[in-house]
């Protein structure tokens, strides 16, 4: 067999080695009872569908400002109308033992607080991507629950992901040589408001004191982490521009645009955007010195994923089905199982931590140029 065709097989064989641990065949004797803290666009559409695809978790608790929408998802789950919380009372969780972990999809400034207090209450934590607003609160978050003992997992969902992973193996596996250059978009003409169950709400992530920033903190994050996730690297060196379109409403207190440059100690360099403003896709390439390139696209989204590989060896051309609500059911399964097995998560806290600052330096580098 020729030797490149060998290492694609075994790359493929260890992806999906990795996705079926992500996934077991079967369910274990114990459960993990999942509370859903905040029921917005993905806990309602995504993680919550998605939990049949986890077969070591379950909801069991709901936390809403909304007893109307709570009500219709609690009947659809099958949750028990005393597990419906609201926020005043959302420290009574810990009462409830039938609740082991939390997943929180609630704006990025307020992932902080009910981190830190689902930790008080004793609960282990799921949250949402951006980890938080800022990064004292993501250090907060971090070390309340080591404090408590609980473990804290970013939901990082392309980390879940089988075309994520196999790009990742043959990646690291020198399949493309040494990587050398990597180009990565991710943008959308965001809407002023959005609709939820019958509903017409305003755009939080567009209110800086809620999303803590513009589509850097949304869309953009998913650039950064798979530069860092797929080549196993950390950047050295950044650069970065913003802009917005003058007088256009939606841009008062966040950005529109925003491009950056990273340069990493190997010598690897990544150039990235993001946009509300403007659709940009949702693609990552990486080129290698074997003069060989890998290109995701879709890279990040709710849909199947797609990978393919030209040079180097026989092309690739890889898209598993895994729909968003798989995606989601893997995160779930996986943080489930990590509890179960007392076992760090791929993507815990110190993770999400560690693009917090990164989004820090490229906001701070924006603000030089």
């Amino acid at each position: 067999m020729h030797p490149l065709s060998r290492r694609d097989f075994l790359a493929g064989s260890v992806a999906a080695l990795a996705a079926a641990r992500i996934q077991p065949a079967t369910a274990s004797s114990k459960t993990i009872g999942y509370c859903i803290v905040g029921l917005g666009r993905v806990s309602i559409g995504y993680f919550l569908p998605g939990l049949k695809y986890a077969p070591s978790a379950r909801p069991v608790a709901i936390v809403s400002r909304d007893p109307r929408i709570a009500a219709i998802i609690a009947r659809r789950y099958g949750i028990a109308p005393r597990h419906i919380y609201g926020y005043a009372d959302f420290d009574r969780i810990a009462d409830n033992r039938e609740i082991d972990a939390v997943y929180i999809a609630l704006p990025n400034a307020l992932h902080a607080e009910y981190t830190i207090r689902a930790a008080r209450a004793g609960k282990h934590v799921l949250c949402e991507k951006p980890m938080s607003a800022q990064v004292e609160q993501a250090e907060r978050m971090v070390a309340a629950c080591r404090s408590a003992g609980r473990k804290l997992m970013i939901a990082y969902r392309c980390q879940y992901e089988p075309a994520t992973l196999r790009a990742r193996q043959l990646v690291r596996a020198g399949r493309l040589g040494r990587p050398l250059v990597i180009t990565a978009r991710f943008g959308f003409d965001i809407s002023p408001s959005f609709r939820l169950m019958g509903e017409t709400r305003p755009e939080w992530r567009l209110q800086r004191a809620l999303a803590g920033g513009g589509p850097l903190m949304d869309v953009g994050i998913y650039c950064l982490n798979a530069s860092r996730f797929i080549t196993g690297q950390e950047p050295a060196g950044i650069q970065a521009e913003s802009s917005s379109q003058p007088g256009d409403p939606r841009f008062r207190q966040v950005e529109e645009n925003l491009a950056w440059s990273m340069r990493f100690p190997s010598g690897l360099a990544a150039a990235c955007a993001t946009s509300y403003g403007v659709s940009l896709g949702e693609s990552f390439e990486l080129s290698g010195s074997r003069n060989a390139s890998l290109r995701m696209d879709p890279a990040y989204g709710y849909a199947s994923h797609r990978l393919q590989v030209t040079g180097g060896g026989a092309p690739l051309d890889f898209q598993p089905d895994f729909s968003g609500h798989r995606q989601f059911g893997a995160e779930a399964e996986h943080f489930a199982r990590c509890i179960l097995e007392n076992r760090t998560p791929r993507s815990p806290g110190e993770e999400g931590l560690r693009d917090m600052r990164l989004i820090a330096r490229i906001y701070a580098a924006a603000r030089r140029t």
